[in-house]
This record gives C-alpha cells, sequence and structure tokens, in this order.
C-alpha cells in the first residue's frame, strides 16, 4: 500500500479486504459506533485459534506460548503509547481494574480529584470508593456545552491531592482536555500522581505517554484498537516500577517465578511491572487484541488521524448542508463527531431501524467514521438524519 495520505479507493483495495467477515455480515447496515466496539479483522478468528491449539497440543505446557504471546502484546502496546520499556504495560482485564490497582496502593484515605466527565467503567469506582470512605473526591465540573477547562482542572490541585484521573478524550463530548502538561505539572507539584484513561485517544491521534510524564494510565482495545474486550491495560512510569509502589490488588502471577510456588513471606514480586499483574490472566483476549494492534502499528496513528479527521469534517459539513450542527474534525476533538440534542437517544434508534447504527449518551449522539466508511455511507447517514431529525434538506447549490 502507498504510504502516503489514505483515500479511500486505497482502502476499499488493501484494508478493506482484511475485514470481509465482518463486512458480509453487515452488509446491510453503515457502522458508525466504532467509538465503541471497534470492527473486528478477520485475523482475530485465525489468532484466537492460535492460542486454543496451544492448549489443545500442548496442555498446561501452553504456558509457554501464552507468556510470549502476553509480552509481545505489551510491547506492543508500549509502542502504541511511546512507554519507555514493555514492562510498564500490565495487562488487565478493563480500564477499570487498572484504576482499581492503583486505589489500592495507598494504605491512607487518598485525596482524588477527577473529573465529572470521566466515563462510567471509572466513574463508578470512583464514586463508590468515595461511599465508602476508602477516598476523599473532588469532582471538577464542566463549563457550558459540557466542556471542562484546563485552568478549572489545576485550580483544584492548589490544595494537596494524592491521585488526579483524568480522560485525555471526553467520552461523550469528543473532547481532547486542553493542556495535559500543565495538568500533570500541577498534580506533580501538589504533591499527587496521574492517572490518565486513553480509551479513547489510543490509536485516534499520536501522543507520546513518556514525554506527557503521567504516572499511570488505563486503557484498552475495545475501541479503536479493535481488540474487543476483556484486553486491557494498566500502564505505570519507569519511576513506580522500582519496588517501592504496592497494590492490594496482587496475585500469584505477581509473584517472582510463580511457577516455581515458592511461598516466602513476605512475598517475592516479580520484576517491574510483572509485580502489578494479579491472578491467572485472561489469555485469549491477548490473542483477540493482535490483529488490530499490528494493523494500527502499519498504517501509523498520524496517517490514522489525518483519515480519520478528513472523514469527520465531510459528514459534519454534510449535516451542515442539512441545517444539522455537528461538532467534530478539529484537533480539540476525538475520533467521533457530536449532534446536541435533547431527542438524541430517540434518533440514535430511528436511525438504526434504518440500518445505520449510532449510539447517543444523554443529548449527544454520537457518528464514528472509521477506515471502512465510504463517502457514500456519509451522505446517506446525513439524509437519514435530516429525516429522523425533522429538517429539511437544504444543500448547497451546485
Amino acid at each position: 500500500m502507498d504510504p502516503g495520505p489514505l483515500t479511500e479507493a486505497g482502502v476499499q483495495r488493501h484494508i478493506a479486504p482484511l475485514f470481509s467477515r465482518m463486512r458480509s455480515a453487515c452488509r446491510d447496515r453503515i457502522y458508525l459506533a466504532n467509538h465503541s466496539l471497534g470492527r473486528p479483522l478477520d485475523a482475530v478468528d485465525d489468532d484466537l485459534r492460535e492460542g486454543m491449539a496451544a492448549w489443545y497440543a500442548r496442555m498446561g505446557d501452553a504456558w509457554d506460548s501464552w507468556d510470549a504471546e502476553m509480552r509481545a502484546y505489551r510491547g506492543r502496546l508500549a509502542r502504541l503509547l511511546g512507554a519507555a520499556r514493555a514492562d510498564c504495560l500490565v495487562p488487565k482485564a478493563s480500564a477499570g481494574q487498572g484504576l482499581r490497582a492503583i486505589l489500592n496502593t495507598f494504605d491512607t484515605v487518598p485525596r482524588v480529584v477527577a473529573t465529572r466527565g470521566e466515563f462510567d467503567s471509572l466513574d463508578v469506582i470512583l464514586r463508590e470508593y468515595a461511599r465508602r470512605g476508602r477516598i476523599a473526591l473532588t469532582l471538577v465540573e464542566p463549563r457550558a456545552g459540557d466542556l471542562f477547562a484546563t485552568e478549572d482542572i489545576c485550580a483544584a490541585l492548589a490544595q494537596p491531592v494524592d491521585l488526579v484521573v483524568v480522560s485525555q478524550v471526553i467520552f461523550n463530548t469528543g473532547q481532547r482536555i486542553g493542556d495535559l502538561p500543565a495538568i500533570i505539572g500541577a498534580a506533580h507539584a501538589a504533591g499527587g500522581r496521574v492517572l490518565l484513561d486513553t480509551y479513547h485517544a489510543l490509536g485516534v491521534y499520536p501522543f507520546d505517554i513518556a514525554a506527557l510524564d503521567a504516572d499511570f494510565a488505563v486503557g484498552g482495545a475495545y475501541k479503536y484498537l479493535r481488540g474487543g474486550p476483556g484486553a486491557g491495560f494498566l500502564y505505570l512510569h519507569p519511576r513506580h516500577l522500582d519496588g517501592d509502589l504496592r497494590t492490594l490488588d496482587t496475585g500469584w502471577f505477581a509473584k517472582r517465578d510463580p511457577f516455581k510456588y515458592q511461598r516466602p513471606d513476605p512475598p517475592q514480586y516479580g520484576a517491574g511491572g510483572d509485580a502489578f499483574l494479579e491472578s491467572t490472566p485472561a489469555v485469549l483476549p491477548i490473542y483477540q487484541a493482535r490483529a488490530g494492534q499490528l494493523l494500527t502499528l502499519t498504517l501509523g496513528v498520524a496517517r490514522t488521524r489525518a483519515h480519520s479527521l478528513a472523514l469527520q469534517q465531510r459528514l459534519v459539513a454534510l449535516l451542515a448542508e442539512r441545517a444539522i450542527a455537528a461538532s467534530g474534525g478539529t484537533d480539540d476533538r476525538g475520533a467521533f463527531v457530536i449532534v446536541v440534542d435533547e431527542r438524541a437517544e430517540q434518533w440514535s434508534e430511528a436511525l438504526a431501524e434504518d440500518g445505520i447504527v449510532t449510539d447517543a449518551r444523554g443529548r449527544y449522539l454520537r457518528l464514528c467514521p472509521d477506515l471502512l466508511t465510504t463517502d457514500a455511507e456519509l451522505a446517506v447517514v446525513a439524509d437519514a438524519l435530516a429525516k429522523v431529525s425533522g429538517q429539511a434538506a437544504r444543500r448547497a447549490p451546485a
């Protein structure tokens, strides 16, 4: 494939065939929920079969192959995130599992600052820990349009803090949080550490987790990495891998040489990020995530981002021609377009009846074109949304 900018013709010729199973099964639908569950590649089936084949052929010795794949998974994530080394990445089943591991490193009640815009997977955990007195939680409120201001987050860090939790991209509005280095710097100045939720950022736009100097990050393959559920991760900055940081969320895989079954007291933990493993890990999601990671690395996040922005801008323009205001396609947004209306959930349901898969979060209708989305599909979506929203088509003159 040409190494230049992605084009619809190039994608349809070289990339679309890699999704033939999904395209055949969904040929009557237009899929614009890529911000939720990413489309699977054909290779996912082969990769899962490989993981199962090791079990069939080798039984208990399959752990040699499974361990090698987990290390490869961590290495690919390190490249995608810009992490200094692969053992900074610890496989987890979910972003929430990673958050709990960090919350459970504190021996006293930590002071936690988060935004009101964190996704439920983290928000529910934070609220429940606060309800039970396990953390002292401060939530930063959004301004008009449910948008968060960097200065508001930094203002909440004027007092001592132990942990700051913030998403790089807010799940409902698609807003990219502004000046992350300023937030991270303010948190460190206040004596705290920072945990980034990268779920709506990883694979969407290039960033360097090491350069950001974030202490921790969580994320997973469910969305833009096309790896489905169960393949999450916790990132720890190398400065937290010297053995001083310990979590209650542990298990036998966190031990040094777990298959030797030795039981020193206190336990001796593995080196680096291995000390943040837990009990027997779910192996097949690691295989399940492989193809999406490889595709993202092969295409390059910067090139994918440029293509995503072009698709978003085209959709916003098509909607504007039909008198529908939409946001997206700008540097301060993630990978999806939003249309704001109190009827967003009704509109999403009506679009589904026309074979167009979207979703809504409150009053935010979310529409996410991806690599496989064609210009013709975007035009169909714009017409359909104009119909369900009751807007008369208002096309620009030819």
